[in-house]
């Protein structure tokens, strides 16, 4: 009984539906209209070889500006590598003594920890530096992607790089269209688009 209800109730919401789209102002039911969807994969966007190429412009500029306090870095950390060998040594021989040994480990662990902050900081500053530098130029990429889309009458775009994607079939991926495209009409030396205020 309450099967024959159920089925009656869909029944009846079913011969109303197309009458409320009706009276909603909603289009009067036609043909469907024909999407076309394709696939990117903005990862490659920064492909330092076959990307964007003002994206690898701004790469390098920004390691460049990060180059000394990474070297920086580097060298603090083969200071440290040696003076936790020498401490090692220490340890192994007859002639220190465990208050010398245990200063040089002290001294080490102070100065591991001003090497991991100066590492944080310089990981902070230079991901701010990273956003300075790539935020406009993303958004101008973005501009860029939807003008690409709207010309050649796609009507949505999915960034296999964001969502995973199970299937697609190659004829739609149009990453290495639109970088093409963005490349010959934004060459590399032109200036990255400036942060708007």
């Amino acid at each position: 009984m309450k099967r024959l209800f159920l089925q009656a109730v869909l029944v009846l919401l079913a011969s109303f539906a197309p009458v409320a789209a009706q009276g909603n102002g909603a289009a009067p039911a036609g043909p469907a209209a024909t999407s076309k969807i394709a696939v990117i994969f903005s990862a490659a966007f920064q492909d330092s070889k076959a990307g964007i190429a003002r994206f690898g412009v701004a790469i390098t500029k920004l390691n460049a500006e990060f180059q000394k306090t990474q070297d920086d870095l580097t060298a603090t950390a083969a200071r440290l590598r040696t003076q936790q060998e020498e401490i090692t040594k220490m340890q192994q021989s007859p002639t220190a003594t465990p208050a010398q040994i245990q200063a040089r480990i002290e001294q080490l662990d102070q100065q591991k920890k001003e090497y991991q902050r100066k590492g944080e900081d310089a990981q902070a500053a230079y991901q701010r530096r990273r956003n300075e530098l790539l935020m406009p130029l993303q958004e101008d990429v973005g501009k860029a992607l939807d003008a690409f889309a709207q010309a050649r009458g796609i009507n949505m775009v999915l960034d296999g790089s964001q969502v995973p994607i199970i299937y697609a079939i190659e004829a739609i991926d149009i990453t290495k269209a639109f970088i093409a495209d963005y490349n010959s009409k934004n060459p590399a030396t032109a200036s990255a688009p400036s942060p708007r205020p």
